[in-house]
């Protein structure tokens, strides 16, 4: 499965999470290493996680900013 990273790699200094990805260190790390479901099931706490800052569960691409998705 592809990394979730989008290449805006900073750490956010209270969340310890990347602002591009939210991951953590440690996530980030790690990734390579975790099997498909355990990637399936970060992906799902990332999706929280944006959701939670951002009020947005899916990030935004141009595709669903042309079709008006949120």
């Amino acid at each position: 499965m592809p990394s979730p990273c989008i290449s805006i790699c900073q750490m956010d200094p209270l969340a310890d999470v990347c602002l591009g990805c939210y991951r953590t260190r440690q996530e980030i790390a790690s990734w390579s290493r975790m099997g498909a479901e355990a990637q399936r099931d970060l992906l799902d706490t990332l999706n929280e996680r944006r959701a939670a800052k951002t009020g947005i569960r899916r990030r935004p691409t141009r595709r669903r900013t042309i079709a008006g998705e949120r």
